[in-house]
């Protein structure tokens, strides 16, 4: 293909040169040829016009104008026929060299012997023409093994419920607290997670299962499953028979109301055991709680909490301040709501946990047999002497696919148990999918109602007052919106109402959430600071009164109620510029389906009279006691 292209080419620069040599040629012997005319002429004609010169005197100068410039019109003419004749010439080669160029290019198109043999031109020269527009292959999304094939939950909680007795690994003392607490049966995640972590623990704190460092374990599974359940007893069960009291196990959770929560089931199932569990979430002061982590005696420091349970804020603090908290013997690391705490990675409170727990590595105890080195390759000098190895448990129910966000945690052999799995997941996902898929809780029934801006607080009403939906937890955007609706809904009356905001000190939001669960209060105006995970007994119905705007933020707000099986109504306020990408964001996440519900204008008529009366009496008392919150107001 290159000979024969380079050839030809060759042919065709050497007949244009060719060409030119010649035009030049033709071009030199036409003006010989006319310089040899004109000295002939001239030669004639000078005897001629000196033997007349004398007769011809008069009529010369009588002669015409006209007569007088003919020669030199005549040498106009000759000279410019010449340059004609030379411009076509020129043409003609120039014509010839593109038809030529033109029957090459064709001939070597046309022949498929040829255009398998074409490569490219000979440095200098551009070769056009030979592009194929080819159609560009999509890159498919391909998930990790552990991701794309999970350990599945049953998502039917009522149907797959599993007697207490039947897991094997827990103790009998546990076993009687569970019956006290009125749990004989144990749900889906609960029954699939306990045994998983309790068999990594098997062969005691030093070694996983066969010498192997135990698998690190992620459950994804939808709100009030029972997740904070799968975690407590077993890491109670395992921390029962330590000799010495060590930090072993380390919740880490985003909010202190979700701290003190697991705080306060920890603390129920220690009751009567050897196992202490401390929490750090600025609820006390930071010297209480530096004082209930570790004490001296005889100039050495001991130990006194088994489990912290901690925020990150908190924890970090702990840390760079040296207040007593050891994390060298930890042994579990419980990461709960792990999707939010991912995104609050930049408190690097992760990466200051895992260089506390391998400082030991480093000291004057390097030689000692409970040393710890940061992970690696696994090796046969690795695994010897054995090691305490640090194991991850994450709980979400919205844990994130994406594997680059996952592997910030640095997770080992990761084991995935998760409710949400489809046959698609295990081959190549198509790029267009825009989130993740979820499980909403089972007994949830999903609505949206058309609204306008003005009449949103009258549909509050309309619920409350007229369909008797009590308690509902109502969820704003923003504690600014949770205020302004508590007052007016407050000067309305007929109503026990109360908001829950970062606006209140932690111990007036305990106190409101405990009038909220003893049913002293009907309707709870909360920001999404009691969406994560909070567990509120009896809250039958959800309304969002101003819609949520990523979907996360969605099944938190609704998995506050249809709890443990039970079932529970969730209300959406739209907007109609906010329907039709609300819905779409609801459906793509997996939504069972979500329905329509009309209040019709007549029903709102006779709260309306009421209502606008309200709007003024508040105006008029924020306009007298704090003109400043007269905008808080409009």
């Amino acid at each position: 293909k290159e000979s024969r292209s380079q050839v030809l080419l060759a042919k065709l620069q050497q007949k244009a040169k060719e060409r030119q040599k010649q035009s030049l040629i033709e071009q030199t012997e036409a003006q010989d040829v006319k310089k040899k005319r004109k000295t002939g002429q001239d030669s004639v004609q000078e005897p001629q016009r000196h033997k007349k010169r004398k007769s011809d005197v008069v009529a010369l100068h009588s002669s015409d104008s006209d007569n007088h410039d003919e020669p030199v019109e005549e040498k106009k003419k000759k000279t410019k026929g010449a340059n004609e004749k030379q411009k076509k010439k020129k043409d003609k080669s120039g014509l010839f060299l593109y038809l030529y160029l033109h029957t090459f290019y064709e001939a070597e198109k046309d022949s498929p012997e040829q255009n398998s043999q074409k490569t490219s031109a000979p440095t200098g020269f551009t070769v056009l023409g030979g592009f194929e527009s080819k159609p560009v292959q999509k890159v498919h999304r391909v998930l990790p093994q552990w991701l794309a094939e999970p350990d599945v939950i049953h998502r039917d909680i009522k149907n797959n419920l599993v007697p207490i007795s039947n897991i094997s690994g827990i103790s009998a003392q546990l076993l009687k607290k569970l019956q006290n607490n009125g749990i004989l049966h144990f749900f889906p995640v609960q029954a699939e997670v306990i045994p998983a972590i309790l068999e990594s623990a098997q062969q005691g704190l030093l070694i996983g299962r066969g010498g192997y460092k135990p698998r690190d374990i992620c459950v994804s599974a939808p709100t009030g499953s029972g997740k904070t359940l799968s975690f407590v007893i077993p890491v109670i069960q395992v921390l029962m028979e330590r000799v010495v009291c060590e930090v072993r196990a380390l919740a880490v959770l985003p909010t202190k109301e979700l701290a003190q929560q697991v705080y306060k089931v920890f603390t129920s199932y220690a009751e009567g055991t050897t196992v202490k569990v401390v929490m750090l979430a600025g609820q006390k002061s930071f010297a209480a709680e530096q004082a209930s982590l570790s004490e001296h005696r005889g100039g050495v420091r001991r130990s006194l909490a088994d489990i912290v349970v901690a925020t990150p804020g908190r924890l970090v603090d702990h840390i760079n301040k040296n207040s007593g908290l050891c994390l060298e013997q930890l042994r579990f690391l419980i990461i709960d709501e792990a999707d939010r705490m991912i995104d609050s990675m930049h408190q690097s409170w992760l990466s200051q946990v895992v260089k506390v727990v391998y400082r030991s590595g480093s000291g004057s105890e390097t030689t000692s047999i409970f040393r710890r080195t940061e992970p690696a390759h696994i090796t046969a000098a690795s695994l010897s002497p054995p090691q305490v190895p640090l194991q991850k448990l994450l709980f979400s129910a919205t844990l994130t696919q994406n594997p680059e966000k996952l592997q910030q945690l640095g997770l080992h052999q990761p084991r995935l148990f998760s409710s949400v799995h489809s046959q698609s997941s295990t081959t190549a996902a198509a790029p267009t999918t825009k989130q993740d898929r979820f499980d909403f809780p089972q007994g949830l029934t999903e609505y949206y109602v058309p609204c306008t801006l003005s009449n949103k607080p009258l549909l509050i009403l309309h619920f409350i007052l007229r369909m008797k939906l009590s308690p509902v937890l109502c969820f704003t955007n923003s504690r600014e919106n949770a205020h302004r609706l508590y007052l007016l809904l407050e000067l309305f009356g007929g109503i026990q109402v109360a908001e829950f905001s970062s606006r209140l000190s932690p111990g007036e939001r305990k106190k409101t959430l405990k009038g909220f669960e003893q049913g002293k209060i009907q309707l709870l105006i909360s920001t999404d600071a009691a969406a994560r995970g909070i567990d509120i007994n009896g809250v039958k119905c959800v309304v969002n009164y101003d819609a949520p705007q990523y979907i996360r933020t969605y099944i938190h707000r609704v998995g506050r109620t249809a709890r443990a099986g039970k079932a529970g109504l969730a209300f959406t306020f739209l907007l109609s510029v906010q329907e039709k990408n609300f819905l779409q964001m609801v459906v793509e996440a997996g939504s069972p389906g979500i329905q329509k519900q009309m209040v019709k204008p007549e029903n709102l008529k006779s709260l309306e009279v009421r209502y606008e009366q309200t709007l003024r009496e508040l105006l008029l008392i924020t306009d007298i006691h704090c003109p400043a919150k007269k905008e808080v107001v409009h």
